[in-house]
């Protein structure tokens, strides 16, 4: 108790905090206990983004981690930072385990969440200063108002109205941000909120736009449009097949590198073995294992085009997936961006001619980075359960939305009722 009442002192008032600071230089038994429980009043936000892959392009996917996204944010608004104001008189070896435990939070969610959150706190902070409203303390009528305002499209001049989905995560964002300026909390069961948001659902829910799944022929069409002649297209061969092959989702597939424990960003690394290729992933449920069996002809192996990648590519350590430069002749020791991934099946699906029957603005709209994965679920004519283990699902029923394709139509109730 003693230790959370600390903790109170030093998240309210400044000038308390020196106090406070003496107070736990003197009691160093319950010093850790100050750190913990602070740590512990920071949500977590690991379970507060699912996996919703048609909108995996909208997001960028470079730029800093959130700590520094929410301090020009905070900063902007005229906001202290929490933590920092917290641990300013802490002893030195209090403050580095702080930081340390603050790290930890952070990585209990992915880079792209933590970007999101930090860029919806801006938007919502931009949004008050222009309206003479104060972002701080939470009051449900102002985020109120601010939802309505993004899903009527008026939040920004000029702007298009947010879908359901945009605005549910940016109250998931004000939530979380809330938390971390002394505590607060925004009741989002408030009248305020909770009426607006309900009827924003009902008047402007959709179906969710999912991208087009790729089937194999497919595939090999946009396999035949790369120019292996040079080091970019093979890069782009052996990605394809790579992601398609092993379901991956494009942070994984661009996280990889040639070995364990070679890179502080990676995401995973490959085993290279007589059957096939063993890949060693951590992604969103934690680390699994995915194999990638050698293909009925070196054309659409995935092993051989990885193979031959590396090996033109004199890649011996770090990065799988790089950067090429100088007009595909030379490659780079930099990590390829996750967006390339989706740039790539955007461009080659363009290149075959995939769903030619559409528009070419309807067609770059229909595939991206996620149409590998959806492909592999799609196509593969085996039991549920394996494909539930090569995509990392926690539950048959996600596996279930992404076979979409391969069951549709395969149980015929019309005829089964005899019409």
């Amino acid at each position: 108790m003693q230790a959370y009442t600390a903790c109170a002192v030093i998240a309210t008032k400044k000038q308390k905090n020196r106090t406070a600071c003496r107070w736990i230089k003197k009691n160093d038994n319950v010093a850790l206990s100050f750190i913990l429980l602070f740590i512990e009043e920071m949500p977590h936000i690991s379970d507060q983004n699912p996996e919703n892959h048609a909108q995996e392009d909208a997001a960028p996917s470079d730029g800093p981690a959130v700590s520094t996204e929410e301090a020009k944010a905070q900063a902007s608004a005229g906001l202290p930072s929490p933590l920092a104001e917290a641990t300013s008189g802490l002893p030195g070896h209090l403050q580095e385990l702080t930081e340390r435990a603050r790290s930890y939070v952070e990585a209990a969610s992915s880079t792209n969440t933590r970007r999101a959150y930090a860029s919806d706190w801006k938007h919502f902070t931009a949004w008050c200063r222009r309206q003479n409203f104060a972002p701080l303390p939470p009051d449900p009528h102002v985020v109120g108002l601010y939802i309505t305002a993004c899903a009527s499209g008026t939040v920004d001049r000029g702007g298009k109205p947010a879908s359901v989905a945009t605005i549910e995560r940016r109250l998931s964002s004000l939530s979380w941000n809330y938390a971390q300026h002394g505590g607060a909390r925004l009741d989002r069961k408030d009248r305020a909120i909770a009426t607006v948001l309900a009827g924003i659902r009902n008047k402007h829910a959709s179906p969710p736009r999912q991208k087009e799944a790729l089937t194999p022929e497919d595939l090999i069409a946009m396999l035949e449009t790369l120019d292996r002649k040079n080091l970019r297209g093979l890069r782009d061969h052996a990605m394809l097949l790579i992601g398609f092959a092993g379901g991956l989702r494009r942070s994984e597939l661009t996280g990889l590198d040639l070995g364990r424990d070679q890179t502080e960003d990676g995401r995973g690394w490959i085993e290279v073995l007589d059957k096939g290729l063993l890949l060693t992933l951590r992604g969103k449920t934690g680390w699994r294992e995915v194999e990638i069996g050698r293909g009925s002809s070196d054309a659409t192996c995935p092993v051989v085009a990885l193979e031959t990648w590396i090996r033109f590519a004199r890649i011996e350590k770090g990065p799988l997936f790089r950067r090429v430069r100088r007009q595909g002749k030379d490659v780079g020791p930099d990590r390829l961006h996750d967006q390339e991934v989706a740039r790539l099946v955007k461009k080659a699906a363009l290149a075959a001619g995939v769903r030619g029957d559409l528009g070419e603005k309807d067609r770059a709209d229909k595939f991206a980075g996620h149409s590998l994965r959806a492909g592999l679920a799609s196509s593969a004519e085996v039991e549920e359960r394996y494909v539930q283990k090569q995509l990392g699902h926690a539950s048959a029923e996600m596996t279930r939305k992404y076979q979409r394709r391969r069951d549709r139509f395969r149980v015929n109730l019309t005829k089964a009722a005899g019409l």
